[in-house]
C-alpha cells in the first residue's frame, strides 16, 4: 500500500477540491526550482543531448524515452511522496533539455529580451487561463476529448517536422503547441475545481508540461520572427 501524502477521503468535497488546487499550485511552483537548476547545470556542463549522442534520431529517442518513462512513473505514484520526488527529477531533466535553446536565445543580439518576453507571455497566459478556469462555463468532457485528438495531431506534426525540418512548418507546429498548452492549463485547472482530479501530483505534472511547452513554443516563435531561429 502506498503512503498517501494527503487524505482524500474528507467528506467536505468543496474543501477537498480547494485543498487539491492549492497544493497543486504549491507543488507546481516548487517544481520550477529543479527545472531552473537543471538548465543551469546543463549550461555549465555545455550539455546538449543531440550533440552528446551524435545523432538527432538517437537524441530524439532518448528524449521521448525519458519524457514518457518519467510521466508513467509519476502517474504510477501519483498519491505518494515518491511521485512528488519523481516530479522534481523530471523537471530537473526537462530544465536540462531546454537549456540549449535558452543558451542560444541569450547568446544572440537582443536574445535576452526575447527570452524575457516569452517568459512574460507565458506567465500572462497562465494567469488568464487559470482565471478563465474559475470563471468560464466550460464543458470539461468535451474539451478533454478535443484536447486528446489535438495531442495526437500535434505528436504527428512534431515527428513530421523532425523529418522535414521546414522552418515554416515548424513555426506552425509551435503556434499549435502554444494554443494547445494554453487550453491544457485551463482544462486541467477546471478539472481539479470540479473534483475530477484528486491528485495534486498529477495535476501539477500536467500543468508543468503545459507551461514548459507554452514557453518553449513562444520562444521558438519569437526567435523565428526575429530571424534568429536555431
Amino acid at each position: 500500500m502506498q503512503n498517501d501524502v494527503y487524505d482524500y477521503t474528507n467528506p467536505a468535497a468543496g474543501v477537498q477540491r480547494s485543498s487539491v488546487l492549492r497544493k497543486t499550485y504549491g507543488l507546481l511552483a516548487l517544481s520550477f526550482i529543479p527545472c531552473a537548476l537543471g538548465a543551469f547545470a546543463a549550461a555549465a556542463a555545455n550539455f546538449n543531448i543531440y550533440a552528446a549522442t551524435g545523432s538527432r534520431w538517437m537524441g530524439f529517442a532518448i528524449v521521448l524515452l525519458f519524457f514518457y518513462g518519467m510521466v508513467f512513473l509519476i502517474e504510477k505514484n501519483r498519491y505518494s511522496n515518491t511521485g512528488a520526488g519523481l516530479l522534481m527529477v523530471f523537471t530537473f531533466g526537462m530544465g536540462g533539455l531546454i537549456s540549449p535553446l535558452l543558451q542560444y536565445g541569450l547568446g544572440i543580439p537582443g536574445g535576452a529580451g526575447l527570452v524575457a518576453t516569452a517568459a512574460l507571455m507565458t506567465a500572462s497566459i497562465f494567469g488568464i487561463m487559470s482565471f478563465a478556469a474559475h470563471k468560464a462555463n466550460i464543458n470539461t468532457q468535451s474539451l478533454g476529448r478535443f484536447l486528446t485528438i489535438g495531442a495526437v495531431v500535434l505528436i504527428i506534426g512534431m515527428i513530421a517536422n523532425f523529418f522535414l525540418n521546414v522552418p515554416m512548418f515548424g513555426l506552425a507546429v509551435s503556434g499549435a503547441f502554444a494554443i494547445f498548452s494554453s487550453l491544457i492549463i485551463m482544462w486541467q485547472t477546471r478539472v481539479v475545481i470540479e473534483g475530477g482530479e484528486d491528485s495534486h501530483i498529477s495535476a501539477a505534472l500536467s500543468i508543468f508540461i503545459a507551461i514548459y511547452n507554452l514557453f518553449s513554443s513562444l520562444l521558438h516563435i519569437l526567435l523565428s520572427l526575429a530571424g534568429s531561429d536555431e
